[in-house]
């Protein structure tokens, strides 16, 4: 029975190790092939993580994000294609680009061309400021050279091989660069030029750049030519604050050192169009007294002619420098003629400024006429033009509402406005009553405006459901509005609105969100009601930020803002607040809103002239730093905390 027993434990202890070793077996295995399935995991992810390679799409070279600065090390010339895959004429161009990277492979030596999907290598599209597609480049070193020639095999072949040349270098910049050196000496002597102040970090700037620098090419191959020049800003202080430059890029244009605003275009066809305009003289001669007769009978606006002795009369050379500064804003002309001086009823030296037939009155002289003299000012001139250049009630319309209606306050009268010969004497009709009023309100400005033109306008003062023919709203100073309550119009009722407003009797309307219950918070909620009660308060320092609330980069900048607000909360006299421009009236002027988010600090000492955030930094530091900069009334600097 004994040796039964041990038998019976042999077995079971040989059984038990057998088992431990099959498992140990197991074990070793499905660990063996873990190890074979990381490593290949592993293998994979290597594989992945690779992509700096470069790869071919029939013989175009593949460039990323990730890949292109590795291909770059080294590279003498290489061609590269900004595409988007949905732009129709990058799929045009597809196919000569194929054929010019085969001509330009075959090359001795080889010149590699390459293309970038500039929807995905996002980061290289804005280093190389692509803006539009297909965008092509030619590097040479790694420093881009644009190409702006036909998108043809033959054109770009035979560039980019121009390029490839071992001796060639970049041609000079056309645009001059000037400094406190040679700033005055080249203005001074230049019967015109454009000057760009602008700021190396600034991101108009850089876009900017290349067009300014095509639009110098072009002019300067002008006869005369045109020069266009730039100043850094940051670097040539003194010269910037000279011309009141607060903002970048600035462009001014200079008539022998005299400084003019640059209102044109930001591109080179424009630039080149613009300054073209502005290199002739901004008064044409006139010669036949048919032609001022037409002026008169069929214009649309006041007819302004200088009559002289000639084109050497000093009240010639008055009236000219005069007109340079006002060029955009009013059509000007001038006459040696006899005939027309006497159609004019004019002498030599004299300018006289005609309404057009349409817009004349009984309330009002039918000319307005200045004795040019030699000890005449410029400035005296300018205020004659601009003192009679709109008749006792005009025509206000969008074409030129910015150059005539800018006055405050203005009376505007909103119907069917049309001088067609259809429609003249209606029009016609209601405009003589609004000449009743105009005439015992010498200090305001009235006009006419058709109701269609104006339809926004008139919703903002509560009268596109009116039910009336005629309304009638004035704009006052501050950019407030006020609307007269829809009655049948007379000018007796005309008369007694603008004397109720004169009295200050009217309630302006002011589009307004509910004022906030609580306005507790760090950044304090401005509505059109509480604008004039909160960003007006004299007392204190204001930060606002006009936002929309579909905007996305106010969207990004409201944490930071809200920070900002945080940081600042325990200074008692600075105030960071935010308006909904989209649900909102901005009823002052001084505060214009042209894009989200715009951003204004309106110091307690100068609330009608506030600073506007014109930086790219929109972070907590740099808005901190703007708010540093220009706060009157903080108890102390942070940095000193």
């Amino acid at each position: 029975m004994k040796k039964v027993s041990l038998l019976l434990i042999v077995l079971l202890g040989v059984a038990y190790f057998a088992t431990v070793s099959r498992c140990e077996d197991d074990v070793t295995e499905e660990k063996g092939e873990a190890d074979e399935e990381d490593s290949d995991e592993e293998d994979e992810d290597e594989d992945e993580d690779d992509d700096t390679e470069v790869t071919e799409e029939n013989g175009v070279l593949i460039l990323t994000d990730n890949n292109y600065d590795t291909f770059m090390e080294r590279k003498d010339t290489v061609l590269v294609e900004f595409y988007a895959p949905w732009c129709g004429h990058c799929k045009q161009f597809a196919p000569e680009y194929e054929k010019i990277a085969q001509t330009l492979k075959e090359n001795d030596p080889p010149i590699p061309v390459a293309k970038v999907d500039a929807t995905v290598a996002s980061e290289l599209a804005r280093r190389f400021e692509v803006s539009g597609y297909p965008t092509i480049k030619i590097l040479k070193n790694g420093e881009p050279v644009d190409y702006d020639g036909e998108r043809t095999q033959k054109a770009i072949v035979d560039r980019v091989k121009e390029v490839a040349q071992p001796d060639w270098k970049p041609p000079p910049e056309a645009t001059l660069v000037l400094t406190k050196d040679n700033f005055d000496e080249t203005v001074n002597n230049a019967d015109i030029i454009l000057v760009e102040f602008y700021a190396p970090w600034c991101g108009h700037c850089k876009r900017l750049a290349p067009e300014y620098e095509k639009a110098a090419k072009e002019l300067s191959q002008r006869s005369p030519p045109i020069p266009l020049a730039k100043v850094d800003a940051t670097v040539e202080n003194e010269i910037a604050t000279r011309f009141g430059v607060t903002g970048y890029p600035t462009l001014k244009i200079f008539r022998k050192g005299k400084v003019f605003d640059y209102n044109g275009p930001r591109e080179k066809y424009g630039i080149v169009d613009y300054m073209g305009e502005q290199a002739g003289p901004p008064s044409k001669q006139v010669q036949a007294v048919k032609q001022v007769q037409e002026l008169i009978k069929d214009g649309d606006d006041a007819v302004i002619v200088g009559v002289f002795s000639s084109e050497k009369d000093p009240a010639y050379e008055i009236y000219i420098e005069a007109c340079n500064a006002l060029r955009e804003d009013f059509t000007f002309r001038h006459s040696v003629s006899s005939e027309v001086a006497n159609l004019l009823k004019a002498s030599p030296g004299q300018i006289v400024i005609v309404q057009p037939e349409k817009f004349r009155s009984k309330y009002e002289p039918e000319s307005h006429t200045l004795a040019v003299k030699d000890f005449s000012s410029v400035s005296e001139v300018q205020d004659f033009f601009k003192k009679h250049v709109i008749p006792l009630v005009g025509h206000r319309k969008p074409s030129n509402d910015a150059k005539r209606y800018t006055i405050r306050p203005l009376v505007v009268v909103y119907y069917g406005v049309d001088f067609s010969f259809d429609y003249r004497k209606s029009t016609q009709f209601w405009r003589s009553k609004v000449l009743e009023v105009a005439r015992d309100f010498p200090e305001y400005t009235f006009a006419i405006a058709d109701e269609e033109d104006y339809a926004d306008e008139l919703k903002s003062l509560g009268l596109s459901e009116s039910g009336e023919e005629v309304n009638v709203g004035i704009l006052a100073d501050g950019g407030k509005k006020f609307a007269m309550d829809p009655e049948e119009f007379d000018s007796e009722v005309l008369k007694d609105f603008v004397m109720a407003f004169k009295k200050g009797k009217l309630k302006p309307i002011i589009k307004s969100q509910p004022v906030p219950k609580n306005n507790k918070g760090p950044v304090k909620v401005v509505v059109g009601k509480t604008f004039e009660e909160i960003v007006m308060d004299t007392q204190k320092d204001v930060l606002i930020e006009f936002y929309a609330p579909w905007c996305g980069h106010c969207k990004k900048l409201e944490p930071d803002y809200l920070a900002l607000g945080k940081k600042y909360k325990g200074e008692k006299n600075l105030v960071i607040t935010k308006m909904d421009a989209n649900a909102n009236d901005v009823p002052n002027e001084s505060y214009k809103v042209e894009g989200f988010p715009t951003i204004y600090f309106a110091p307690s000492n100068s609330k009608q002239s506030p600073v506007k955030f014109e930086g790219e930094d929109r972070t907590l530091e740099g808005l901190s730093k703007f708010l540093e900069k220009h706060a009157t009334k903080l108890s102390q600097k942070r940095d000193e905390l």
